[in-house]
């Protein structure tokens, strides 16, 4: 007997990609024909195998959440690609890159063709933009006068504000922030990877405003 896998799987089926459409072609629009003929091993979830990348993008702006992610971009931080990453994998709304226009896009591991990302100069410029859009700025570092993240209650529409890898947020991105949390941590370590600690800090968001299937 064949197993039949769950109509909403906890895990993707098809990790490694799919090879060429099997059978008559789905006529609908978001479909991809090179992709039906030569297969698909993006690096996407199953619902948008063999679907265009405009197709996805349009599919995940109807769903993303109300908060968006900013990076200090001081010292070309090998981070900011995997930060990318992850706010991609958290549907945040928007990612803004501060500083340097360039950035180490390998972590990205593509999907920032899927995610929405601008560019500010400087954090003035950004902090501009932020309050211009009633954003709360949340700056996440581990400095004096900051609050643990176990204990904070972020706003629904909020900015993440992550610093470079080592010096962490710069002087003047804390005092731009509305609030400043840290990542409690039980070890000898000064400080978590600059990814890692984004990673936390969204997944505090989601826990709080996400919803979730039964």
């Amino acid at each position: 007997m064949t197993e039949i896998p769950p109509a909403n799987p906890t895990h993707e089926l098809s990790t490694a990609g799919v090879g060429p459409w099997v059978g008559e072609w789905p006529t609908d629009e978001r479909y991809d024909p090179e992709l039906l003929e030569r297969g698909d091993t993006r690096n996407v979830i199953d619902r948008f195998r063999y679907w265009t990348m405009d197709a996805i993008v349009a599919d995940l702006d109807a769903t993303r959440f109300p908060f968006s992610v900013a990076i200090e971009n001081w010292q070309h931080d090998m981070n900011i690609g995997s930060i990318v990453r992850s706010a991609n994998a958290f549907a945040a709304q928007t990612v803004h890159i501060i500083g340097r226009r360039r950035w180490n896009k390998r972590g990205a591991m593509v999907t920032d063709r899927y995610q929405h990302v601008l560019h500010h100069d400087t954090i003035a410029e950004f902090a501009a933009w932020a309050h211009g859009e009633k954003l709360p700025i949340i700056a996440i570092d581990n400095v004096p006068g900051s609050v643990i993240i176990e204990t904070f209650a972020f706003p629904a529409s909020c900015v993440l504000l992550f610093g470079q890898e080592g010096p962490g947020l710069s002087d003047e991105a804390v005092e731009a922030a509305d609030a400043v949390v840290e990542i409690s941590q039980f070890g000898s370590t000064r400080s978590i990877n600059a990814s890692a600690a984004a990673a936390v800090a969204m997944h505090a968001w989601v826990t709080q405003h996400g919803t979730f299937a039964g």
